[in-house]
């Protein structure tokens, strides 16, 4: 969780390390031995273990003065502030708007879906009700930021994915394993952020329409620019419709079959602007609002909808009172707003809203080429639900502190964070890493940390099923890493074991005294171990893009010894991408193993393999067009029961960039 530290935007360079051919090689081989040594006293399979060996030991030798800065981003999720990916000790990745235009996904979960490390669930079409897994842990032990602003329902615990717009994207940025002690509650299996359009440089423009089956329609249009000097003014805006007439959202044999098409209509508007009162001085407004009508069924005799709102709105200040100190104080709101209609008439409307409020002061002090950074955070969360009980309010006081520091080839971190909250008490999250540096392309870290989950409203409060008494989850995560990078190949091993325990599930014969009989309830019954490893690879051979990644994983529910619901223990994605002077045509591989859809594992959904072509063509200076064709062995799969999914399907567009 160390790097080299941003100050004031310059980057500060870390002392040169070991670029010697000879000695790269011989640390490749001792990590690789204990990495080898470690994955062999667990339960992954050996097979994981051989391929995890390999990939340490696979970096030609010819590569080991190479530096890292080729491919290499800037990151900010990991450690709150601006880093070289080559850098970062916590299993990061990162998706490019390149990456975001060039893959033509038409949804933020179709994009995530490609991803290691990554499971995704949906029932039915795009604008349906969808989870995301990391690492195998619960959709509701992940955060996900929008521009540094925590998003989410404080009632189910996760985000509207499918009322997030992929039009006002710029770049994401994934990070695996537990950052409690960066973002408190909830950070179990990892954080997701998601960046917006920002304007810099020369005023420019950006259109796309685009088409596709099930008279899918996109429009996006964006302009985004600087006026520079001393006193600059940022700006950015982007305004997305999204509209498809959809597909059934369920298949016969679901209760609630309806053989009608589930649409749904979207409109977004996003934007960022920023002023410079002086040197080392800046203000900014960043905000988003997203509000999507999808269909989903309930029956047969009613066109069911959810009408679903996502806003987040921020600004900051952030000041360089000294050349080593850089000050930030940010106010962010968030909103996300549910009414779920599924009968006539007023009983058949529900309500659930969350509004959260975060206020934050974070600094970062440089000390020499170590960084001390303090922060302090109020955050505010508040339910308003057509469910009697349901509606409150609880707020959470936190401090965190973080030490990085840089010793030649050595980086390492320690932090950690007090939360205090008004509903659940108080939790103490901590974690340590270190890294070395073999070469300027190889890298090695190891890490300990702990999290936990806040039991969510619905946890505590939903009628018949919430317990007030709950407590949190907790985690325990251990991991160690291999990475490798060139510019030319990138390699990644790492194996992870995340132990949690007070695991809050349903029970049906409720241990409260005096509960309602026939009902069962929601309580810390269970433990779980999210135990894996995650492989990843890319490489340029010339005109030709090749990458993949691997995930073995064994995510256990250890209280019942049976895998979790809707996980499997392996999935994978493989691309390949050819470049021919304005042309560029690619396929993609999604591989997916069986998974159960119920807690004794009796109900299996079947393996996948789906198969994506996808080509880009820029027909002149700042036009180009995109074609994508998913599934085009129109394969019929499941990733719920008896939900349905998407056959074969084309979408072509056209896109306008000034250059």
């Amino acid at each position: 969780m160390f790097a080299i530290r941003m100050a004031h935007g310059h980057l500060r360079s870390s002392s040169s390390v070991p670029t010697s051919v000879q000695s790269g090689l011989r640390g490749r081989r001792l990590v690789a031995y204990y990495l080898l040594k470690t994955i062999m006293t667990h339960a992954v399979s050996r097979h994981a273990a051989l391929t995890s060996l390999a990939l340490a030991i696979a970096a030609p030798a010819a590569f080991a003065q190479a530096t890292p800065d080729t491919f290499d981003p800037i990151v900010v999720t990991a450690n709150r502030y601006p880093q070289h990916l080559s850098e970062v000790l916590s299993d990061t990745q990162t998706i490019s708007s390149e990456d975001i235009a060039r893959s033509g996904a038409g949804t933020l979960i179709d994009l995530l879906q490609k991803q290691r490390g990554i499971e995704v669930n949906r029932y039915g079409g795009p604008g349906t009700d969808s989870s995301v897994f990391i690492r195998g842990a619960n959709s509701n032990q992940n955060i996900v930021l929008v521009d540094g602003v925590r998003i989410g329902s404080a009632t189910s615990g996760t985000a509207s994915w499918s009322a997030l717009p992929l039009s006002s994207i710029d770049h994401v940025e994934i990070v695996y394993g537990p950052l409690s002690t960066m973002y408190g509650a909830d950070a179990v299996g990892g954080v997701i952020q998601i960046f917006t359009k920002k304007g810099d440089g020369a005023t420019r423009f950006s259109a796309f329409a685009g088409y596709g089956r099930d008279n899918t329609r996109q429009l996006e249009a964006s302009v985004a620019g600087s006026t520079g000097g001393n006193n600059s003014f940022s700006y950015a805006l982007t305004a997305g419709k999204e509209k498809s007439d959809g597909y059934s959202a369920t298949k016969p044999g679901n209760f609630s079959y309806n053989g009608d098409k589930d649409g749904y209509d979207k409109e977004s508007v996003s934007g960022q602007f920023g002023y410079q009162m002086a040197k080392g001085h800046d203000v900014g407004l960043v905000f988003l609002n997203s509000k999507l009508d999808a269909q989903y069924d309930a029956g047969l005799n009613f066109d069911a909808r959810n009408d679903k709102k996502q806003e987040s709105i921020s600004v900051f200040t952030k000041n360089q009172f000294l050349p080593n100190w850089t000050s930030e104080l940010r106010y962010a709101e968030s909103k996300d707003k549910l009414t779920a209609v599924s009968a006539a008439g007023t009983s058949g409307r529900s309500q659930f809203d969350t509004k959260q409020t975060d206020i934050s002061w974070q600094n970062d002090i440089l000390l020499g080429r170590d960084t001390l950074q303090l922060l302090g955070e109020y955050r505010d969360e508040d339910v308003v639900s057509s469910l009697e009980g349901l509606s409150g309010g609880r707020n959470t006081k936190s401090f965190a502190a973080s030490y990085n520091l840089v010793r030649g080839a050595h980086l390492a971190s320690i932090s950690g964070r007090r939360d205090d909250s008004s509903v659940y008490g108080t939790h103490n999250t901590g974690s340590v890493a270190y890294g070395y540096r073999f070469s300027n392309a190889l890298r090695a870290s190891a890490s300990y940390g702990t999290s936990f989950r806040a039991p969510t409203f619905n946890d505590l409060y939903y009628p018949d099923f919430g317990i007030p008494t709950n407590k949190p989850e907790k985690g325990r995560n251990a991991e160690i890493g291999l990475h490798y990078n060139d510019g030319q190949s990138q390699l990644s091993a790492t194996y992870y074991h995340n132990k949690i325990t007070d695991m809050i599930n349903y029970v049906a014969a409720c241990p409260v005294i005096g509960w309602k009989p026939g009902y069962g309830c929601s309580t810390n019954v269970d433990k779980a171990l999210l135990e894996g490893v995650t492989l990843a690879g890319a490489h340029k051979f010339g005109a030709f893009n090749v990458s993949g990644n691997i995930d073995l994983q064994d995510p256990r529910n250890e209280s019942l010894d049976k895998q979790l619901v809707l996980r499997a223990k392996k999935h994978a994605n493989f691309a390949v991408d050819y470049t021919t002077g304005r042309l560029t045509a690619g396929t993609e591989w999604q591989l997916s193993g069986k998974r159960f859809t119920d807690p004794a594992n009796t109900s299996t959904l079947g393996g996948y393999g789906l198969l994506n072509l996808y080509t880009t063509y820029q027909f002149a200076r700042d036009w180009s067009l995109l074609a994508r064709w998913n599934n085009i062995t129109n394969k019929d799969y499941e990733l719920s029961r008896f939900y349905a999914t998407p056959r074969s399907n084309l979408f072509v567009g056209v896109r306008y960039g000034m250059k």
